[in-house]
């Protein structure tokens, strides 16, 4: 499991959790490049697979999007 960077909820990642398919991320419009930081600490980050993230869970990144979505709309 990881643990949001944004929030602190628990929330599965392919990536560093080393699942056998691509992340849930991938099916979402790229608006935040996918991080990788290996062997640097990140506060919050999850681990996994020997790399660390900063990823988001499912609702902070839908959440970002929506609100990213709307600025980009009233400028």
């Amino acid at each position: 499991m990881s643990l949001c960077s944004r929030c602190g909820a628990a929330f599965g990642c392919a990536m560093a959790d080393g699942g056998d398919g691509p992340c849930w991320c991938t099916q979402l419009p790229p608006v935040v490049p996918v991080p990788n930081v290996a062997g640097t600490d990140v506060p919050g980050a999850g681990t996994g697979a020997g790399v660390e993230t900063a990823c988001w869970c499912p609702a902070c990144l839908k959440a970002h999007i929506d609100e990213r979505s709307r600025s980009e709309r009233t400028d």
